[in-house]
């Protein structure tokens, strides 16, 4: 029952987060993309963290290693199918072309969040440790993500209150997702490794398909540095966690 607890809670606070676009309504647009660039940094190091340093290990101790790289690989390329289908790109600016309708950015996040909820509840089922350190990497990319998420839908032809409710809505999948994988990892013999190695697939997906495209595109070599620090300040945590956690 504590395990539920501690997924519940996880889910929520990045459920959440999906308020956190309002704040793009205060922000000049320059001062919002020099700061979202960062963050876009912090989370490629924390997702591409998460992944090697984290999740792959964990699940290598419960599967072989052809398994656990069979199902990250088809992990990824499920990723990549979902994005090119649905029109699917986090977008990390205010006026992003990328997305071509906000339904259907609504329709990629709901799918994302719910991965989310079921990668935490795999994670926690481990151990909280894990639980832990596989949910501040996903915290840490819906940050950008959602300030991102809700400009796009203003962009589209939202009202800012139709934004923050649909965004709203949208994210409290990944509590769906959550305990509903609680009792499917409960239940289901070996569902645990095979949710560890889908999150650790969508996690190298997205760092390196979105995430590190956006750093590359910096063109100023100062501002490339400091974004560049923040991805290596990313991969220390997750390390830093692993040694603390012992996980």
């Amino acid at each position: 029952m504590l395990t539920l607890i501690y997924i519940i809670v996880a889910t929520l606070v990045i459920s959440l987060s999906s308020l956190l676009g309002i704040i793009t309504l205060s922000f000049k647009p320059a001062f919002l993309q020099k700061i979202l660039l960062l963050l876009v940094s912090l989370s490629a190091g924390t997702m591409l963290g998460g992944a090697f340093i984290h999740l792959l290990p964990e699940a290598a101790e419960m599967l072989e290693i052809n398994q656990t790289l069979t199902i990250t690989l088809l992990s990824f390329c499920f990723f990549f199918l979902v994005e090119k289908t649905l029109h699917w790109r986090h977008c990390h600016k205010q006026n992003c072309h990328i997305h071509e309708f906000g339904y259907l950015n609504l329709i990629g996040d709901s799918i994302h969040n719910f991965i989310d909820g079921l990668v935490i509840a795999g994670a926690f089922l481990v151990n909280p440790s894990l639980g832990i350190t596989t949910s501040l990497a996903i915290i840490l990319h819906e940050i950008p993500q959602e300030i991102g998420d809700f400009g796009v839908l203003l962009h589209s032809g939202f009202s800012k209150r139709q934004a923050v409710l649909s965004n709203l809505g949208v994210a409290f999948t990944a509590l769906m997702g959550g305990v509903l994988g609680y009792f499917l990892g409960s239940v289901i013999n070996g569902l645990q490794p095979i949710l560890l190695c889908l999150a650790a697939g969508g996690f190298i997906y997205i760092a390196t398909s979105d995430l590190i495209p956006e750093i590359r595109k910096e063109a100023s070599l100062k501002k490339w540095l400091t974004s560049y620090g923040m991805f290596i300040v990313g991969l220390i945590i997750m390390w830093g966690s692993k040694i603390m956690g012992g996980v």
